[in-house]
């Protein structure tokens, strides 16, 4: 594993900026900070003018290996995300077969040992089937090798849903790792949707997803989670706040001081409602796109602290899926390669620092899940980095989007700061504007910071 020696780089960590050099052996940080000369045989980068930050870790995405490997594998969009700055990811257990087992659970490590080129992990998937559903295996979860228990909470994604109250509670009970959650009330959804048969018949426009995937219905099933984590203990992290009604019920403060922490998705922050009229489908993701009031109660939660994470739940279906009329077409979009550079947007639109960015992606999820030596630039710490240009300018179009799905519901967007280098466990796995094929990334884990 060649050295590499960053020089000169604006290093943005810790909610500081300082310019210095930064060197990596056998794939970790040897030193950081200040002016010291490269060692004989290193490889320089040189690094002036642009952003040295540790690399992003996606705390929700679905890959869709196995069984769903039409739309994307591990592979693909591992290979988009290093494009975009994305070092790690955690990854969603509603494959199929779902990933309800901790045997299938290390089937899913062994595919992304072999084929990942970003850091891996992936969260076992609560159910319900049969008198206790699994959860004997929730009890003998390792936190030392998972980072998390997923809980479908009254959204049904194949036999994941979890919507007795009874085995709920046993769950959030017995869990030895922190719970994420999806949060939407389904019998509320149930009942909008009847409403919206009624008026449009099976001609409903897709812009009626704000409606039937409605607030209430989120709002409901948020409240529910966190009284079940206040009664039980339970260290508890919402997935996707999508209204300003459920970002006031979370705490403001720091991550690590928490129980109960809350995340935000980059397309709640970018789209709202009217973005139904030109995108359609392609923006229909659960839970969904609303009112602009909704998206501006976002940022001003987050701005409050409310919100501990940025991430994508990036979720991608072909172009043919995804043309499909409303009700057969399905929810989520790909984002995993452009999350950095749309959070990069608001930066130069002074909504967000660059500090700020670095705390929510990159901080803030290690920190959250236990990820040991992850997520920050730090001595000693593995060398997970990316390296961005500022004045750097692309746009996003078909010839350089990596997803398999190869759609993006920002094409046309130009953004302004790209990504030049990227990182993995010391190994450079994106340069040029190419990915490295013979990278892998590695198995994260979790425990004490640096223990």
């Amino acid at each position: 594993m060649e050295k590499l020696f960053f020089a000169e780089a604006n290093l943005v960590n810790e909610g500081r900026v300082e310019t210095g050099n930064l060197l990596v052996a056998d794939g970790r940080i040897e030193r950081l900070g200040g002016s010291f000369p490269a060692p004989a045989g290193a490889r320089v980068i040189d690094c002036a003018g642009k952003w040295l930050l540790p690399g992003v870790i996606d705390d929700q995405v679905h890959f869709r290996e196995p069984g769903l490997t039409h739309k994307a594998t591990l592979q693909s969009e591992s290979r988009a995300a290093v494009a975009g700055g994305v070092t790690g990811y955690l990854e969603m257990p509603n494959t199929k077969p779902p990933t309800d087992s901790a045997e299938r659970l290390e089937e899913k490590c062994a595919l992304a040992a072999a084929g990942s080129a970003a850091n891996y992990g992936f969260m076992l998937g609560a159910s319900q089937e049969g008198p206790t559903g699994n959860l004997e295996a929730v009890k003998a979860l390792d936190p030392r090798r998972i980072p998390s228990l997923k809980i479908f909470m009254g959204s049904s994604t194949g036999n994941l849903l979890v919507d007795r109250s009874d085995l709920l509670e046993a769950m959030f009970r017995a869990s030895p790792v922190p719970i994420c959650v999806h949060a939407e009330d389904d019998r509320i959804i149930a009942a909008n949707l009847e409403r919206a048969r009624q008026r449009w018949g099976e001609a409903i426009p897709p812009e009626a997803h704000a409606e039937i995937r409605s607030a209430e219905a989120c709002l409901a099933s948020t409240r529910k989670a966190i009284a079940l984590a206040e009664r039980t203990g339970a260290r508890l992290h919402v997935y996707h706040l999508s209204t300003a009604d459920e970002a006031a019920l979370f705490s403001p403060g720091p991550v690590a001081g928490k129980k109960i922490t809350a995340e935000v998705c980059v397309h709640h922050l970018w789209f709202e409602r009217g973005d139904y009229a030109r995108l359609g489908n392609r923006i229909k993701c659960n839970p969904s796109i609303k009112e602009a009031s909704h998206r501006a109660g976002l940022w001003k939660a987050l701005g409050e602290g409310r919100l501990d994470v940025i991430a994508t739940d990036h979720a991608p279906h072909t172009v043919g899926e995804k043309s499909r009329p409303y009700l057969e077409a399905p929810s989520g979009l790909p984002l995993v390669q452009h999350s950095l550079a749309m959070m990069l947007r608001f930066v130069q639109e002074k909504k967000l620092t660059i500090e700020s960015v670095v705390e929510h992606l990159c901080h803030a999820p290690a920190t959250l899940f236990r990820i040991r030596e992850r997520g920050f630039l730090r001595e000693g710490w593995w060398a997970d980095l990316v390296v961005v240009d500022p004045t750097s300018s692309w746009t996003v179009a078909r010839e350089n989007i990596l997803y398999q799905c190869g759609w993006s519901p920002l094409e046309g967007e130009r953004f302004s700061g790209a990504v030049t280098h990227t990182v993995v466990s010391g190994q450079l796995a994106f340069e040029n504007r190419r990915v490295n094929p013979a990278v892998r990334g590695m198995r994260m884990e979790y425990g004490p910071q640096g223990a």
